[in-house]
């Protein structure tokens, strides 16, 4: 059992992690609250099924298509849809939640309800401590360790990523030392959806499709998010992997756990804000100093 929670736990709360930087990466610099975020996660889950199963191309093939065409979109949609009401946060929330629906409907169109599923990209396993460990489990957990260290030096080791900490910390200051505020924005958008392409892509050969499966994610990785705090990117991270051992921990150790994980993962996130209103490394924006 421990075993399992653990395999269990570190791909839940890498799929988590992915989301929530990604998501807490696109707030933090333009304050965006994108609830279509996990969408595009669908979206390109999706586009990976079409091109590997419909067209006949090697999975590869389907997750690089996946990854241009969703950030292509999330792109598009930022420019024509999220730039022009980004200073009405009602409004952003509002019309990011009438896109996730839009994009759900729209897969519920073109491939009707039907669970589909994607072949691995590596068959097989090994047993440790008499538990089965698809090889599978073990590339998407490296994938997602190799996906969050580039992140990490694209954040902490480059001028971009020093332009889009520095935004997310006070943009009146970023734009008076010469930054292009709003083209840091779009660019974090980019990387944002980017991230939850890449999520969808490393996830869809370990999970069931459906045009409903944007919905659990949204709310651990919003979760992940406020546990640990609004705008952090390491909070983000710890939150999520906190989040994704509970519900393995439940799930395992519970009988008829899986209907319970989701609420015992949020009602540790609310145990927390009460104790800590700000997440376990919260952060003060300009707004309210």
């Amino acid at each position: 059992m421990i075993v399992d929670i653990i395999i269990s736990g570190l791909i839940s709360g890498s799929v988590y992690a992915l989301l929530a930087i990604g998501f807490s990466m696109i707030f933090g610099v333009a304050r965006i609250v994108n609830i279509a975020h996990t969408g595009f996660y669908m979206l390109a889950a999706y586009c990976i099924y079409f091109v590997t199963q419909k067209l006949g191309f090697h999975s590869i093939y389907g997750m690089l298509v996946a990854l241009i065409l969703i950030t292509l979109l999330g792109l598009l949609t930022y420019k024509i849809f999220i730039d022009p009401i980004r200073e009405h946060e009602a409004a952003v929330l509002i019309g990011t939640i009438a896109l996730a629906i839009a994009m759900q409907e729209v897969m519920l169109l073109i491939f009707s309800g039907d669970y589909l599923s994607v072949p691995s990209l590596i068959k097989g396993y090994f047993s440790l401590l008499g538990v089965k460990i698809f090889y599978q489990q073990l590339i998407t957990f490296g994938m997602v360790l190799i996906i969050l260290f580039a992140l990490w030096v694209l954040l902490m080791k480059t001028r971009l990523g020093l332009a889009i900490r520095s935004t997310a910390e006070d943009r009146e200051v970023a734009n008076l030392m010469g930054m292009n505020e709003s083209r840091v924005a779009m660019i974090s958008m980019g990387i944002s959806v980017a991230l939850a392409a890449v999520t969808g892509a490393v996830i869809v050969p370990l999970t069931i499709l459906t045009p409903f499966m944007w919905m659990h994610p949204l709310i651990m990785m919003m979760a992940a998010v406020v546990l640990g705090g609004m705008g952090s990117i390491k909070g983000s991270f710890a939150g999520a992997y906190i989040l994704g051992f509970a519900e393995s921990m439940v799930v395992f150790m519970i009988p008829k756990g899986a209907f319970l994980k989701g609420s015992v993962a949020l009602s540790i996130m609310i145990l927390v804000l009460l104790i800590r209103p700000a997440g376990l490394f919260g952060v003060s924006f300009e707004e309210e100093r």
